[in-house]
Protein backbone atom coordinates (compact mmCIF):
# COMPACT_ATOMS: atom_id res chain seq x y z
CA UNK A 1 0.00 0.00 0.00
CA UNK A 2 1.34 3.13 -0.75
CA UNK A 3 1.08 6.21 1.26
CA UNK A 4 0.20 10.16 0.65
CA UNK A 5 1.65 12.61 3.52
CA UNK A 6 -0.32 15.40 2.78
CA UNK A 7 -0.07 18.92 3.94
CA UNK A 8 -0.16 22.84 3.45
CA UNK A 9 -0.53 25.69 5.45
CA UNK A 10 -3.60 27.47 6.65
CA UNK A 11 -5.94 28.40 3.49
CA UNK A 12 -3.84 27.19 1.33
CA UNK A 13 -6.66 24.47 0.21
CA UNK A 14 -5.20 21.47 1.58
CA UNK A 15 -8.65 20.27 2.80
CA UNK A 16 -10.34 20.68 -0.69
CA UNK A 17 -7.51 18.68 -1.92
CA UNK A 18 -8.10 16.36 0.65
CA UNK A 19 -11.47 15.88 -0.73
CA UNK A 20 -10.57 15.75 -4.49
CA UNK A 21 -8.27 12.67 -3.55
CA UNK A 22 -11.40 11.18 -1.49
CA UNK A 23 -13.66 11.64 -4.43
CA UNK A 24 -10.89 9.87 -6.55
CA UNK A 25 -11.09 7.13 -4.50
CA UNK A 26 -8.36 7.09 -1.68
CA UNK A 27 -8.93 7.22 1.84
CA UNK A 28 -7.87 10.08 3.30
CA UNK A 29 -7.30 9.66 7.33
CA UNK A 30 -7.50 13.16 7.98
CA UNK A 31 -5.47 14.03 11.60
CA UNK A 32 -7.64 17.80 12.25
CA UNK A 33 -11.11 15.45 12.14
CA UNK A 34 -9.59 13.04 14.47
CA UNK A 35 -8.35 15.48 16.85
CA UNK A 36 -11.84 16.69 16.68
CA UNK A 37 -13.20 13.04 17.51
CA UNK A 38 -11.21 12.79 20.66
CA UNK A 39 -12.23 16.35 22.01
CA UNK A 40 -15.74 14.57 22.30
CA UNK A 41 -14.76 11.31 23.22
CA UNK A 42 -11.85 9.58 24.24
CA UNK A 43 -8.98 12.85 25.35
CA UNK A 44 -11.75 14.89 27.11
CA UNK A 45 -10.81 13.46 30.58
CA UNK A 46 -6.99 13.52 29.92
CA UNK A 47 -7.53 16.92 28.69
CA UNK A 48 -9.58 18.24 31.87
CA UNK A 49 -6.55 16.59 34.17
CA UNK A 50 -4.25 18.13 32.32
CA UNK A 51 -5.95 21.83 31.80
CA UNK A 52 -8.63 22.42 34.45
CA UNK A 53 -11.55 23.96 33.02
CA UNK A 54 -10.78 23.29 29.67
CA UNK A 55 -13.97 21.20 29.13
CA UNK A 56 -17.67 22.06 29.11
CA UNK A 57 -20.45 19.80 28.97
CA UNK A 58 -18.76 16.72 28.33
CA UNK A 59 -16.35 18.14 25.70
CA UNK A 60 -12.88 20.21 25.17
CA UNK A 61 -13.98 23.54 25.13
CA UNK A 62 -11.85 25.14 22.55
CA UNK A 63 -11.86 28.29 23.35
CA UNK A 64 -11.14 27.96 26.67
CA UNK A 65 -8.33 25.52 26.00
CA UNK A 66 -7.17 27.75 23.65
CA UNK A 67 -6.66 30.19 26.61
CA UNK A 68 -4.60 28.28 28.76
CA UNK A 69 -2.26 26.81 25.75
CA UNK A 70 -1.79 29.72 23.33
CA UNK A 71 1.35 31.86 23.50
CA UNK A 72 2.57 28.81 26.17
CA UNK A 73 4.92 26.73 24.63
CA UNK A 74 5.42 24.08 27.46
CA UNK A 75 1.44 24.04 27.87
CA UNK A 76 1.35 23.38 24.27
CA UNK A 77 3.72 20.73 24.61
CA UNK A 78 1.83 19.21 27.41
CA UNK A 79 -1.45 19.14 25.37
CA UNK A 80 0.41 17.58 22.24
CA UNK A 81 1.70 14.74 24.77
CA UNK A 82 -1.34 13.89 25.36
CA UNK A 83 -3.32 14.56 21.56
CA UNK A 84 -0.84 13.10 19.31
CA UNK A 85 0.08 9.29 19.99
CA UNK A 86 -4.42 9.06 20.10
CA UNK A 87 -4.28 10.64 16.75
CA UNK A 88 -0.90 8.15 15.39
CA UNK A 89 -3.72 5.50 17.35
CA UNK A 90 -6.23 6.26 15.06
CA UNK A 91 -3.80 6.81 12.30
CA UNK A 92 -2.64 3.06 12.20
CA UNK A 93 -6.38 2.30 13.06
CA UNK A 94 -7.48 3.77 9.64
CA UNK A 95 -4.03 2.10 7.91
CA UNK A 96 -4.64 -1.24 9.00
CA UNK A 97 -8.36 -0.64 7.82
CA UNK A 98 -7.37 0.68 4.10
CA UNK A 99 -4.93 -2.49 4.18
CA UNK A 100 -7.53 -5.16 4.68
CA UNK A 101 -10.01 -3.61 2.19
CA UNK A 102 -7.19 -3.99 -0.30
CA UNK A 103 -6.32 0.11 -1.12
CA UNK A 104 -3.68 0.69 -3.13
CA UNK A 105 -2.91 3.79 -2.27
CA UNK A 106 -3.82 6.32 1.02
CA UNK A 107 -3.67 9.99 1.86
CA UNK A 108 -2.48 10.62 5.91
CA UNK A 109 -3.79 14.61 5.73
CA UNK A 110 -1.42 15.55 8.50
CA UNK A 111 -1.06 19.75 8.97
CA UNK A 112 2.15 19.81 10.80
CA UNK A 113 4.14 17.12 8.28
CA UNK A 114 7.10 18.24 8.69
CA UNK A 115 7.29 19.81 11.63
CA UNK A 116 6.51 16.39 13.53
CA UNK A 117 8.51 14.34 11.21
CA UNK A 118 5.72 12.54 9.71
CA UNK A 119 6.98 12.66 6.01
CA UNK A 120 9.23 9.35 7.63
CA UNK A 121 5.56 7.70 7.60
CA UNK A 122 4.69 8.68 3.83
CA UNK A 123 6.00 6.81 0.70
CA UNK A 124 5.42 10.28 -1.47
CA UNK A 125 4.78 13.96 0.25
CA UNK A 126 2.37 16.48 -1.86
CA UNK A 127 2.43 20.28 -0.63
CA UNK A 128 -0.76 22.38 -1.11
CA UNK A 129 0.10 25.94 -1.86
CA UNK A 130 -1.08 29.38 -2.88
CA UNK A 131 0.40 32.69 -3.32
CA UNK A 132 0.49 34.15 0.18
CA UNK A 133 -1.84 37.53 -0.78
CA UNK A 134 -4.22 34.94 -1.73
CA UNK A 135 -3.63 33.09 1.63
CA UNK A 136 -4.35 36.35 3.40
CA UNK A 137 -7.27 36.95 2.07
CA UNK A 138 -8.81 33.53 2.06
CA UNK A 139 -8.12 33.55 5.80
CA UNK A 140 -9.86 36.84 6.31
CA UNK A 141 -12.29 35.74 4.77
CA UNK A 142 -12.95 32.65 7.09
CA UNK A 143 -13.05 35.71 9.92
CA UNK A 144 -9.42 34.38 10.76
CA UNK A 145 -7.61 38.00 12.41
CA UNK A 146 -4.12 38.32 10.32
CA UNK A 147 -2.84 38.40 14.59
CA UNK A 148 -4.44 34.75 14.80
CA UNK A 149 -2.77 34.00 11.13
CA UNK A 150 0.54 35.27 11.71
CA UNK A 151 0.72 32.95 14.98
CA UNK A 152 -0.07 30.26 13.36
CA UNK A 153 2.64 30.70 10.36
CA UNK A 154 5.07 31.06 13.36
CA UNK A 155 4.31 27.19 14.36
CA UNK A 156 4.69 25.91 10.95
CA UNK A 157 7.50 25.88 8.66
CA UNK A 158 7.72 28.19 5.81
CA UNK A 159 5.52 27.82 2.71
CA UNK A 160 8.29 27.87 -0.23
CA UNK A 161 10.58 25.52 2.63
CA UNK A 162 7.51 22.77 2.26
CA UNK A 163 7.74 22.90 -1.35
CA UNK A 164 10.80 22.24 -1.54
CA UNK A 165 10.95 19.60 0.84
CA UNK A 166 7.65 17.84 -1.20
CA UNK A 167 7.75 15.12 -3.93
CA UNK A 168 4.35 17.02 -5.51
CA UNK A 169 3.23 20.31 -4.75
CA UNK A 170 -0.50 20.82 -5.59
CA UNK A 171 -1.17 25.01 -6.67
CA UNK A 172 -4.64 25.66 -5.66
CA UNK A 173 -4.49 29.06 -6.84
CA UNK A 174 -6.26 28.29 -9.98
CA UNK A 175 -9.60 27.04 -8.90
CA UNK A 176 -11.08 23.46 -8.15
CA UNK A 177 -10.91 21.82 -11.47
CA UNK A 178 -7.00 22.72 -11.82
CA UNK A 179 -6.49 21.37 -8.64
CA UNK A 180 -8.73 18.46 -9.58
CA UNK A 181 -6.30 17.35 -12.74
CA UNK A 182 -3.09 18.03 -10.37
CA UNK A 183 -4.06 15.24 -7.71
CA UNK A 184 -4.72 13.06 -11.08
CA UNK A 185 -1.57 13.73 -12.02
CA UNK A 186 0.31 12.92 -8.86
CA UNK A 187 -1.95 9.06 -8.53
CA UNK A 188 -0.98 8.41 -11.83
CA UNK A 189 2.70 9.07 -10.42
CA UNK A 190 2.70 7.50 -7.45
CA UNK A 191 0.69 4.00 -9.02
CA UNK A 192 4.49 3.91 -10.62
CA UNK A 193 6.77 4.79 -7.61
CA UNK A 194 8.14 2.47 -5.16
CA UNK A 195 7.53 2.48 -1.21
CA UNK A 196 9.86 4.18 1.00
CA UNK A 197 8.84 4.35 4.09
CA UNK A 198 11.46 4.25 6.84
Amino acid sequence: MFIIGLTGSIAMGKTTTARLFAEAGVPVHDADAAVHKLYEGEGVKLIEAAFPGATKDGKVDRVALGQQVVGNPPALQRLEAIVHPLVRESETKFLHEAERQGAGIVVLDIPLLFETGGEGRADATVVVSAPAEMQRARVLERGVSLERLEALLKRQMPDAKKRRRADFVVDSSQGVEHARDQVRQILAAVAKMPTRRK
